[in-house]
């Protein structure tokens, strides 16, 4: 084993630990600590696949204006134990029950795919690079960037007359 590989399945046991602990945790401010951890790993994958875009927009959309988002917002409603729904019993079981199905579906669909015996190319081409996407972004497709830029921008001035005081 090589050392794309140990990193590769260090990073994918560190993204399903994570996933796992984000819904198993009964504090919710854990749960997002490990959703960000768990956005890491993935960010990690990206990179490994030579997708540095994905890659750093992950980082910084996802790990970072998203879930501070989400952290801010359940430390702003501050729940607590009284509020905290209860659920049956045989919910919880359905639950279980209909989540080991589907991995059993998704197991039989994988089975007999034709994706047997491929592996991801790592670091081959230069499909996910920066540098390839910003060229076509600026040359192929100039004018939809541009007009997409004017939207932002009137909607970041219609935002701030909105959000203006009298």
């Amino acid at each position: 084993m090589g050392i794309t590989q140990i990193l590769f399945w260090l990073l994918s046991v560190m993204a399903l630990f994570s996933a796992l602990m984000v819904v198993t945790n009964k504090n919710p401010v854990y749960s997002v600590l490990w959703l960000i951890l768990a956005f890491f790993a993935i960010s990690g994958h990206f990179l490994m696949l030579n997708a540095q875009f994905l890659f750093i927009v992950n980082i910084i959309v996802y790990a970072g204006a998203i879930m501070v988002l989400f952290l801010f917002v359940i430390m702003l409603i501050n729940l607590n134990k009284e509020m905290e729904p209860r659920k049956n019993i045989w919910i919880k079981f359905a639950g279980a029950v209909a989540g080991g199905c589907l991995l059993l579906v998704l197991v039989a669909a994988l089975r007999n795919s034709e994706l047997k015996g491929q592996v991801a190319q790592v670091k081959e081409g230069n499909i996910g690079l920066i540098k390839n996407l910003g060229m076509e972004l600026f040359s192929t497709y100039v004018v939809p960037f541009e007009i997409s830029s004017i939207l932002f921008i009137s909607a970041m001035v219609g935002a701030v007359v909105i959000g203006k005081k009298e």
